[in-house]
This record gives C-alpha cells, structure tokens and sequence, in this order.
C-alpha cells in the first residue's frame, strides 16, 4: 500500500475538482463536496494545516477513490 500525501484541505479540494467533484456548499471551514452520481465528502480548510492520515483516508472511502488514484489527481 502506498503512503498517502501530507497535503492541504485546499490541494484536497483541487484534486477532487478534477475528479469531477463540486462544491455544494461551505460552512465556516468546511467544504462539502458532491459529484453527480451521488458521492459526497467534507473537506476542511485551515490556513496552513495539513489534513491528517486518518481524514485523509476517510475522505477517500467517501469519494472511493483508491490512494492511487487520488495520488495521480494531485
């Protein structure tokens, strides 16, 4: 299994925009993403923060995307 990246709440949001995910909305910090097929995921954006292993990872399940994939869309 590949290690996943440190990235940023925003790089997190970037990358899933070309993995064909919108914002729906924002609230405070947290952006909510959907895609057209129904997918949805929360991603939170802190100046300067990275998202941990763990989000990162849940994230990922909710978009199921593999850790692969989601290093390619980077």
């Amino acid at each position: 299994m590949t290690r996943l990246p440190s990235v940023t709440g925003r790089k997190v949001i970037a990358a899933l925009r070309k993995a064909g995910f919108a914002v729906a909305r924002v609230r405070g910090s947290h952006h909510f993403l959907l895609h057209v097929d129904g997918r949805a995921t929360v991603v939170p954006v802190h100046a300067g923060e990275t998202i941990g292993t763990g989000l990162l990872s849940q994230i990922l399940r909710d978009c199921k995307l593999t850790r692969e994939e989601f290093r390619n869309l980077l």
